[in-house]
C-alpha cells in the first residue's frame, strides 16, 4: 500500500472515529461525508499503486 493510499485510510478511520466519539448534533453528517470521500479517494489509490489487479474478462 502506497503511503498516499494509508494516508487516505487513515483520513477515513479518523473521520468515523469523530463521528462516533462527537455528540450527536455538533456537526452533523460532515464526518461521514469526509469518511466516505476519504474511502473513496483510498480506492482509487489503491486501484491506481495497481496493489488491486483489476480483469476485465470473466473466466
Amino acid at each position: 500500500m502506497s503511503k498516499i493510499a494509508f494516508g487516505f485510510l487513515m483520513l477515513a478511520l479518523a473521520s468515523l472515529a469523530l463521528d462516533i466519539f462527537i455528540p450527536n448534533g455538533t456537526l452533523g453528517d460532515v464526518p461521514l461525508f469526509a469518511a466516505a470521500t476519504f474511502f473513496s479517494c483510498w480506492l482509487v489509490a489503491l486501484l491506481v499503486g495497481r496493489r488491486i489487479k483489476f480483469d476485465p474478462q470473466l473466466r
